[in-house]
């Protein structure tokens, strides 16, 4: 699987914001609490994920906010990799394995996205509602019900 780096990053930063302002503090409250100092506007950046910030940081920052840096990246991954409102993520490798007939289509377009992704992976994909309608369209389906036949394609 292939981890976009931008949305990673700019959810990690509005993590940040959301748990700095759950606390009620404003940036240069946090700063106060923080063992070393950094600039409010590096602090604006971390939040807007404009800027990386170093795992020693993060901590750093996780423990000014009384929060477990696990427990933090924890609700990132599960943004960036699960919770993906009005998405429907599937394993290419199992639809390519498993899927019937009447989803030929589906196998189809799934074997060509794996011969593009070549040796980089690219295994799952996040289809979203635009893609589920058009593939339901080809495999002459209602959308809900290709919907509920992928879930059996899910990594997970």
């Amino acid at each position: 699987m292939l981890i976009d780096a931008e949305e990673y990053q700019r959810i990690l930063g509005d993590e940040l914001r959301k748990l700095r302002r759950s606390r009620g503090w404003t940036r240069k409250e946090l700063n106060q609490h923080l063992q070393s100092e950094i600039s409010l506007q590096t602090l604006a950046t971390y939040e807007l994920g404009t800027r990386q910030c170093s795992v020693v940081r993060l901590v750093e920052l996780c423990v000014a906010m009384d929060e477990l840096p696990q427990d933090l990246l924890a609700k990132v991954h599960r943004r960036v990799f699960l919770d993906e409102p009005g998405r429907v993520r599937v394993d290419l490798r199992k639809v390519v394995a498993d899927a019937p007939a009447d989803l030929l289509p589906l196998r189809r377009w799934a074997e060509d996205r794996l011969r593009q992704a070549g040796e980089q992976g690219g295994g799952e994909v996040a289809l979203d509602l635009p893609a589920l309608e058009r593939m339901a369209e080809l495999c002459s389906l209602p959308t809900v019900e290709l919907i509920a036949r992928l879930r059996r394609y899910t990594s997970r």
